[in-house]
């Protein structure tokens, strides 16, 4: 399978393309005669493709839509050469071919009636893939040429645009997009535009798609401020400027009014997909009808606005106190080397430990148990011993297959951060607040609107119920702080350090309890590290200095004795592999499996000193991987690491997968640790 990774910094995820020199590059759907409307011989081209199907779908229910698709140079851009491809190649060098078909694509879709299309182009934001200006050029100026297409809306969201709004000014499209959250309009104090000449050649035929309202998150917008920015935009000289949301909506959970037992006090300062929808328009009226026009709305906004401010609990001096009396102690652990050696002393592993990353799969009992504790038909205790039967299960079946540091599978979680976020003072969580991660996955991303404190143990009962069913260690599970930020709803009144820090010190309390009950390895989760690296190269050493700090202060109170893991996946952590080692965690797993190990050569070059566990199974699969398989995957890492830090882990945990893949998989993981070790 594709690898799959994250959506620039969201927590929606993607299958990279694999694209070489001879990749055949085709628009997919079928035509009586297997031609291209556009005379070409395109195999499989034509109009009963999916996006004129969908297209057609809504016109027959009487809706006129605007297609939206990825753009041709962030489908190239996000692309990675396919194996075999020669050294140096680069997917966009086949922007030529691959726009040949979106022009097709246009075409077919202008023939079904469409009048618009939004091409979605983030690449043009990110620093990291730095997009040539020409490339841009060319291929846009080709799709402006074609004969017969719809108007063009190139959306650009994620970050500023900067120069590259000139750019696609000059190609003559029709409308291009602003994120003006992330972003900002390019106006100096004297109320000219900078970074670019100006009047920019081609920007007064352009209508100016500004984003301003936030489409990542759900706060009630301050729509006097937003009317100011949209002022201020429409001095840059476009044709027309109009409203829109920052980014697409599946970011966000659809109405608000669907969320019955949310406080409706927290209710009220919120703003789902459709209440954006309804500050769009109340804006778009404003810009052209005036500020009069929307007074009402302006002045419930504000309001909104001040009792958020006021509210109980958004400002808590006693958490405000503890972070600003941390000191770099409170960052620093000791020496690796005497760490390690007490932790040796303490834990008495073998070459190769084994371990899993966290959770066992989610039965339906379990769920089933659960839903009934909700619907009040379990008592407390009898829904706790329905928890504790299924760890006793998953310890034996560990225990069984040999593993080495055991978990207890987490059965009593709903989720990784919204079991936190239920726990943990200045969070709230949804009902019905979904959206799509991945594929039919989807996640109810709690709400942070307050100071964060701890005010019971969360996890310690749980862990030392399992450490007392075996002899072996035991691995303690926390998500981290920058992951509970990343894949929760985050207050917009603070900078996002200073809230990382408040969560950090809620589990550092944790960890130092799970110590005390005598847990001598605890996990902090963070795969979302690399997620919310900002786009923008000047802004990502601020970030990755509070993102490690974070972590740091979290695992920093407990013993050399005391191992702490880690946890990433889904990302290119080879681009930030230099915060990864200042985590500086003990032991670091990572998913590795799907990319054949790619990540391993990042570490090796990095001279990584401490402990790594590349995951040798990819479990985002239900195919259960032979243990040559596993055995070609471990012996390959095992050349590039050394042997004395390398770890046997699967990618990720196996809350989604089912015992029948689970337990041979496992297995398999066992046999193959023996295999290698047997050659050390």
């Amino acid at each position: 399978p594709l690898e799959m990774t994250k959506w620039f910094d969201t927590n929606y995820h993607y299958l990279v393309p694999e694209i070489g020199p001879d990749t055949a590059l085709r628009y997919t759907g079928t035509t009586d005669d297997g031609k291209c409307h556009c005379e070409r011989e395109l195999p499989r081209c034509g109009g009963h493709s999916r996006p004129v199907a969908e297209f057609r779908e809504a016109l027959d229910a009487g809706v006129l839509t605007r297609p939206v698709l990825v753009g041709p140079v962030t489908f190239l851009a996000l692309a990675k050469p396919a194996p075999g491809s020669p050294e140096g190649f680069s997917p966009l060098e086949r922007f030529d071919e691959l726009v040949e078909v979106y022009t097709c694509v246009l075409r077919d879709l202008a023939d079904a009636g469409a009048t618009w299309v939004q091409l979605d182009e983030p690449a043009l934001v990110s620093d990291t893939l730095a997009v040539p200006a020409d490339v841009v050029t060319a291929a846009y100026r080709r799709l402006v040429a074609a004969s017969q297409r719809p108007a063009l809306f190139v959306a650009a969201p994620y970050a500023d645009l900067g120069d590259h709004l000139v750019t696609l000014a000059a190609t003559g499209v029709e409308a291009i997009g602003m994120d003006l959250v992330r972003g900002s309009t390019p106006i100096d104090d004297s109320g000219l535009p900078v970074r670019f000449p100006w009047p920019a050649p081609g920007l007064d035929k352009v209508t100016l798609v500004a984003g301003v309202i936030d489409g990542h998150n759900v706060w009630r917008a301050d729509l006097d401020t937003k009317l100011a920015v949209l002022h201020r935009a429409q001095t840059l000289g476009a044709a027309a400027v109009t409203v829109c949301t920052s980014t697409n909506l599946f970011h966000v959970p659809h109405d608000v009014a669907d969320e019955p037992a949310l406080d409706a006090r927290l209710a009220s300062w919120l703003a789902f997909a459709d209440q954006k929808v309804v500050e769009v328009v109340t804006l778009a009226t404003g810009l052209t009808a005036g500020r009069d026009a929307i007074s009402a709305q302006v002045k419930a906004a504000s309001e909104a606005l001040f009792d958020r401010a006021a509210a109980p609990g958004v400002v808590n001096p006693h958490v405000r106190q503890r972070a600003g009396e941390l000191d770099e102690a409170s960052f620093a652990r000791g020496p690796f080397a005497a760490r390690r050696a007490a932790q040796d002393a303490r834990l008495h592993l073998p070459p190769l430990p084994t371990t899993t990353i966290g959770s066992f799969p989610q039965t339906q009992q379990i769920r089933d148990a659960r839903a009934a504790f909700g619907r009040g038909e379990l008592t407390a205790e009898q829904y706790d011993e329905e928890m504790r039967a299924e760890i006793r299960r998953v310890v034996q079946l560990q225990e069984t297959l040999g593993l080495d540091v055991l978990v207890h599978g987490e059965p009593e979680r709903n989720d990784m951060v919204q079991y936190f976020a239920e726990n943990l003072d200045g969070f709230a969580v949804t009902t019905n607040g979904w959206v799509q991660s991945y594929g039919s996955r989807c996640t109810r991303p709690s709400i942070l609107w307050g100071d964060v404190t701890r005010p019971a143990p969360i996890t310690v009962g749980w862990s030392s119920y399992t450490a007392s069913l075996t002899d072996k260690p035991v691995k303690g599970m926390l998500t981290g702080p920058v992951t509970i930020l990343a894949w929760s709803f985050v207050r917009d009144d603070q900078p996002l350090g200073a809230t990382a820090f408040q969560v950090a010190l809620a589990l550092r309390d944790e960890i130092c309890d799970l110590e005390a009950a005598g847990i001598p390895v605890v996990q902090v989760d963070e795969p979302a590290l690399r997620e919310l690296l900002p786009l923008k190269t000047a802004d990502q050493a601020s970030y990755l200095d509070w993102a490690v700090r974070s972590f740091r202060l979290a695992t920093s109170g407990v013993r050399a004795d005391t191992q702490i893991h880690t946890h990433l996946c889904y990302s290119e952590f080879g681009e930030v592999i230099d915060a990864i080692d200042g985590l500086d965690a003990d032991v670091t797993s990572i998913e590795a499996a799907r990319s054949k190990m790619e990540i391993v050569a990042d570490i090796a070059a990095h001279g990584y000193p401490r402990g790594i566990g590349p995951g040798v199974w990819d479990i985002h699969s239900p195919r259960v991987p032979s243990s040559a398989e596993m055995t070609t995957l471990l012996s390959g890492a095992a050349t590039q690491i050394a042997p004395d830090l390398l770890w046997v882990n699967p990618d990720c945990g196996l809350k989604t997968r089912r015992y029948e893949e689970v337990t041979p998989s496992l297995e398999h993981l066992v046999e193959a640790t023996k295999a290698v070790r047997a050659t050390l």
